[in-house]
């Protein structure tokens, strides 16, 4: 065995891996990186990179046949699948160099290509490696669940991790999950020209506001994607090409490709943690600065602490720890500032509590301030107005946002910025905005704020008259 004693060992070069690997040796630790499988982790390989890439080739095709209103001629594309995929492998090659091996050995970090697990509480071992660590970093992620449904061993499925490899068009995907990976993929293949059908076996999209997710459901229904809800799916049949799925109803959907799309499981299984001294229910059990409840030399970050399942959760929580690690800082993770979008048409973004929320959370000290995508001036100029912003304010600051219609998830960067910083509505509605952008969507929902206390009150409407009387 080799042996290796260093400052930080990292399990796992996903997004939260490589931040705290990126920023630990920049800043003089010695660190050792452990990963199994590909550098980059789930997102660049399987998840928001290649996603998005496909999302992308399937707005290419809607906008051939959408631009009557503009006095373009509408024109059924002619969609090469294969192309497609070879457009979001390009992608992921294009971003890999900045995720590589070689990059972070060039940053002074100990790259060993092997899943790591705990044999004692202070060493992991690594293939022929038994790496000794004064701080031990668990950021290993996520994988899809798939469902113990019956006849699902003997079925042949796609899931995130497999999707992008498919080459040939599916002529109907079946979709088993209707959340953000769901309906991102149902909208991405319908505008590729598959006939897709969306199960569900509660509400889909139903961790989002309902108001703002019927906008997205109404959208991908017209769009031809078949949206069934409150049907869990009991069994699952058939052969590629040939794909049966019957929900609790006995109801049979056919179809010629399958996708599993019903969540995430955390990825703890290979690490041993019981051997580690680390205790862990679904995830890694952490205090509120992500170290371990048992094992105060182990950290988690990302999927595996067990809160929000995003990259730049991952990246945030490598902030949070690098601080506590490096410099001995008292530091803790916090949710209310944690943005989130789903990429579909339009999208949907999210920061802060919903108006459910927020109303069980602030009663009658909540305001909540509305403006609809329908009266801005750039919305309206490039016929994009289906969308509206919703803003829950109490004590003159915003306690959430949700925004559905174009760019959402830019325009949801303000108010991500503006909670995290505890700044007050007065300081998105001082802000000077270039005109016509999207953007005045937010300075407008922050104007919507503050005109009942202007406008129709009737102690600034005396005021005024006198100093109108009085002003020479």
């Amino acid at each position: 065995m080799n042996r290796i004693k260093t400052d930080i060992c990292i399990i796992g070069a996903g997004s939260g891996g490589l931040s705290v690997a990126a920023g630990a040796s920049q800043m003089g630790a010695k660190v050792v990186l452990l990963e199994g499988h590909k550098m980059g982790g789930d997102c660049l390989n399987y998840g928001c990179v290649p996603s998005k890439a496909l999302i992308a080739a399937g707005k290419q095709a809607h906008a051939m046949e959408t631009g009557a209103s503009f006095g373009v001629k509408p024109t059924q594309p002619t969609v090469d699948y294969s192309v497609a995929k070879d457009h979001v492998h390009r992608v992921i090659d294009t971003i890999a160099p900045v995720d590589s091996q070689e990059r972070f050995e060039g940053l002074g970090v100990h790259v060993v290509r092997e899943y790591g697990h705990f044999i004692s509480r202070q060493e992991v071992q690594a293939g022929p490696n038994i790496i000794e660590a004064r701080r031990f970093v668990i950021a290993t992620g996520s994988s899809p669940f798939v469902p113990p449904i019956l006849g699902v061993q003997d079925t042949p499925y796609y899931t995130n991790e497999t999707i992008f490899d498919l080459r040939d068009r599916p002529d109907h995907l079946i979709i088993i999950g209707g959340g953000p990976i769901g309906m991102e993929m149902a909208q991405a293949h319908i505008r590729l020209g598959c006939k897709v059908t969306v199960l569900e076996g509660a509400k889909a999209m139903g961790k989002d506001d309902p108001e703002l997710a019927a906008v997205v459901l109404d959208r991908l229904t017209d769009e031809g994607v078949q949206i069934v809800e409150g049907q869990l799916a009991r069994k699952v049949s058939g052969t590629d090409g040939d794909i049966t799925v019957e929900t609790q109803d006995e109801t049979t959907f056919q179809g010629t490709h399958l996708l599993m799309a019903v969540g995430r499981k955390i990825n703890i299984d290979k690490l041993n943690l019981d051997e580690g001294g680390v205790a862990h229910d679904r995830g890694v059990k952490v205090d509120p600065g992500l170290r371990s409840v048992t094992n105060k030399k182990v950290y988690a970050i990302g999927d595996v602490a067990g809160g929000l399942q995003f990259t730049h959760v991952a990246g945030y929580h490598a902030g949070v720890i690098v601080r506590s690690m490096l410099f001995g800082l008292p530091a803790k993770a916090s949710t209310r500032h944690i943005p989130w979008a789903t990429y579909t048409d339009p999208e949907l973004a999210q920061v802060g509590l919903t108006e459910e929320q927020a109303r069980k959370a602030y009663g009658i000290k909540l305001d909540v301030v509305r403006f609809p995508y329908a009266e801005n001036d750039r919305a309206i100029a490039e016929g994009k107005t289906t969308g509206l912003i919703k803003v829950m304010v109490s004590g003159g600051r915003p306690v959430g946002a949700s925004i559905v219609g174009a760019h959402a998830g830019e325009l949801i960067a303000m108010w991500a910025m503006a909670i995290a910083n505890k700044q007050k509505m007065s300081a998105i509605a001082n802000t000077v905005l270039p005109y016509p952008t999207l953007a005045e969507i937010n300075k407008r929902a922050a104007g919507a704020y503050f005109s009942p206390k202007l406008f129709d009150n009737p102690t600034v409407k005396r005021v005024v008259g006198l100093v109108q009387r009085w002003l020479p």
